[in-house]
């Protein structure tokens, strides 16, 4: 089975209550931790890499974000996904080469640009765009902005992501991912989208646990840049100490 086939396979009759967890290295170092740990894949998260090269979320040059994806799939032999924000502007076909090219299974891919939703028939045509060009070699994560992006309701924000939802899954999209969802709104996003839904999940306690998220709804939880936060905030209090 290739890798990809195994990441999709991951996806596949999630029971409530467990749901395919993937941790967000940022690096080489951080994807051997996650993999040693146990956790059958990995996705990388944009505003972790950022950080890790010296960058400000949204900020990565396209090359220095596929060379770091790269350096991640290089270290481990789990499948990658990585978070490639809008797509940095290039042609659905380049694109889709630089991910197979970086050795990525899949893809996070943002409907909104400098804080601005995107027109979702426009958005949904450049999906299949990705889809015809990737074929099924790439699982594609179609990233929902309305949470954060537009709508202060969260049942209005709820209602337009699962309108948003149907034209990306109709356009090939292999899982939605309707980012800052309130845990309230789950059950409803769950009842209105079809196929797998990835549900961001907090590190700091203070939000359902991966497992309580999974029996609200989702198929599948990412932390987006939590775990190198937490990691820079550890680095911080020891290099305070050795001071």
């Amino acid at each position: 089975m290739s890798k990809v086939d195994a990441f999709r396979a991951l996806h596949r009759r999630r029971f409530p209550g467990d749901p395919l967890v993937l941790p967000g290295p940022w690096d080489a170092a951080s994807a051997r931790v996650c993999v040693e740990a146990g956790f059958p894949a990995l996705a990388t998260p944009s505003a972790g890499v950022a950080a890790s090269l010296g960058y400000e979320d949204g900020a990565t040059p396209a090359d220095e974000m596929f060379a770091a994806v790269a350096r991640v799939v290089r270290a481990v032999d789990v499948p990658v996904s990585a978070d490639v924000e809008g797509g940095y502007g290039l042609p659905p076909k380049e694109l889709v080469e630089r991910l197979l090219e970086a050795g990525a299974v899949g893809c996070n891919l943002e409907d909104s640009g400098g804080g601005v939703l995107k027109d979702p028939r426009e958005h949904a045509d450049w999906l299949a765009q990705v889809r015809y060009a990737a074929g099924d070699r790439l699982f594609v994560n179609a990233r929902v902005d309305v949470f954060s992006v537009g709508f202060t309701d969260p049942k209005q924000a709820a209602e337009q992501a699962i309108e948003r939802a149907a034209l990306y899954v109709a356009a090939g999209a292999d899982c939605v991912y309707p980012i800052g969802a309130p845990p309230a709104v789950l059950p409803l996003l769950r009842s209105g989208i079809h196929g797998p839904i990835n549900v961001g999940a907090r590190l700091d306690g203070e939000g359902p646990s991966p497992t309580e998220l999974g029996e609200l709804g989702a198929t599948r939880v990412t932390f987006g840049p939590g775990l190198q936060r937490r990691a820079t905030a550890a680095l911080r209090e020891i290099a305070a100490q050795l001071r």
